[in-house]
């Protein structure tokens, strides 16, 4: 895996780094952190250094005990000089939470702490993740330092819009969610003309060799469908009959599948989450507005991923305001059944098409139980998760899936993905198309 340099700046949201730390180890990144001494008024070093298992650096005068290795490396014969040996060490350099102030000094080139003068010396990717009240993120000297650093290269992860801070404000400025910061981290180690990592974090396989290879792989320029969130299906004017789906998963694919080259359009159910940048995005929220996204979109596309949480049932009439309690003993509900979306598309595929569904499945039978959804709905592979398990799936940072996919002779293969990052069960899932596109 990638040895990750997390810079940590002072804002508040310095918190969220500390989960974005918990879920690069977990990933199997290698994670060592910069802190400005601003930072440790909203999180200490020991945090951040209990989690990676590594010293951590706020001031270039200080040295590093662990002599610029990262956990896993072996140290140096000799004690280099800290800001240097570190950022070379680096795969990625994240800057996670970026303050005005930060983002100003970088901006401007200034070296007057550890952070800006390890980023100064970055030959390796570079992102910056603003986190600041809306009206400073909008200020023209903030957008103008973001535009001067993305024209050096820099890659910005945009905030995300929301509660801010300052009680009662809303507003743009919201540090972009650990996930999505991981993927960003991952999606530019795997972007053309980054160097490959070093054998000691080079990306692992997925157990029996196979590994997507960025924007060289069976992806490049293919046209990739992804479906993600939780449909929903109103009730009255203000409620609806809906699911837990954060859109995480079907997020992460996206990320994935942009990174390796693909064409993304996301078709995208009510999900709180930045979407990627590079994707085409069609705003949905119940199961007929996807079914109609879907069916305008699939001909076109040669990968579908079907991760959303589609209803299986909506409201028979939904009332055109607002449902009043008063005067009523009890409410009666007629549900009907929505139309089958994946099954449909199957109907309509074409070759050359490759057709991934997802199944929620309850227990220790999960797998069996979706075995028959693979033949009877005509796909090529189903991922599978057991949603008896609170942590993982919906809403979770991580997830654990099991992967059915068609096999030669009519066998039906499985790969099992223990407990990970979205973003590397994602790997997994799209390492799965890429070998079934192979086949083809």
């Amino acid at each position: 895996m990638a040895r990750i340099l997390l810079g940590v700046s002072g804002g508040i949201a310095a918190y969220k780094a500390l989960e974005l730390v918990r879920l690069a180890t977990a990933a199997g990144h290698a994670v060592r952190v910069i802190q400005t001494p601003t930072s440790r008024r909203f999180v200490g070093e020991a945090s951040f250094a209990a989690l990676t298992g590594a010293p951590v650096l706020v001031s270039e005068f200080e040295r590093d005990p662990a002599r610029g290795a990262y956990p896993g490396d072996p140290p140096p014969a000799h004690d280099p000089i800290s800001h240097l040996e570190l950022v070379a060490r680096a795969d990625v350099f994240l800057i996670a939470p970026a303050t005005a102030n930060t983002i100003a000094k970088l901006a401007g080139g200034f070296a007057d702490n550890l952070l800006g003068s390890a980023a100064l010396a970055a030959r390796c990717p570079l992102l910056i993740a603003p986190a600041m009240n809306d009206r400073m993120y909008e200020h023209p000297a903030t957008r103008a330092n973001l535009a001067t650093l993305t024209a050096r290269g820099a890659i910005v992860i945009p905030p995300g819009e929301g509660r801010l801070a300052s009680a009662g404000e809303q507003g743009v400025g919201r540090l972009a969610e650990p996930p999505e910061l991981l993927a960003a981290c991952e999606a530019a180690l795997r972007a053309p003309g980054v160097p490959p990592a070093s054998p000691a974090s080079a990306p692992a396989t997925n157990g029996d060799g196979a590994h997507g290879d960025g924007a060289h792989g069976a992806l490049a320029g293919a046209r990739v469908l992804v479906t993600a969130g939780g449909t929903r299906e109103p009730i009255d004017s203000v409620r609806f009959v809906g699911n837990s789906s954060s859109g995480r998963m079907g997020y992460a694919l996206a990320r994935a599948a942009i990174a390796r080259g693909a064409d993304v359009t996301l078709v995208s159910a009510n999900v709180a989450l930045p979407a990627p940048g590079a994707a085409q995005v069609r705003e949905v929220h119940t199961a007929a507005e996807l079914k109609s996204a879907c069916e305008a979109e699939f001909p076109a596309c040669d990968v579908l991923l079907m991760a959303a949480a589609v209803a299986d049932f909506a409201p028979a009439a939904a009332a055109a305001d607002k449902l009043k309690k008063a005067g009523r003993d009890s409410l009666e509900l007629v549900l009907e059944p929505t139309a089958d979306v994946l099954s449909g598309l199957s109907a309509r595929r074409h070759a050359g098409q490759t057709l991934v569904g997802f199944a929620a499945e309850h227990g220790t039978e999960a797998a069996h139980a979706a075995r028959a959804k693979l033949t009877a709905k005509g796909l090529d592979a189903l991922v599978v998760n057991d949603i008896s398990r609170s942590d993982i799936g919906f809403d979770a940072a991580e997830n654990e899936v099991t992967i059915l996919s068609t096999a030669e002779g009519g066998r039906v293969a499985e790969r099992h993905v223990a407990r990970t990052s979205k973003i590397e069960v994602a790997e997994a899932i799209l390492d799965t198309v890429e070998e079934l596109r192979g086949r083809g």
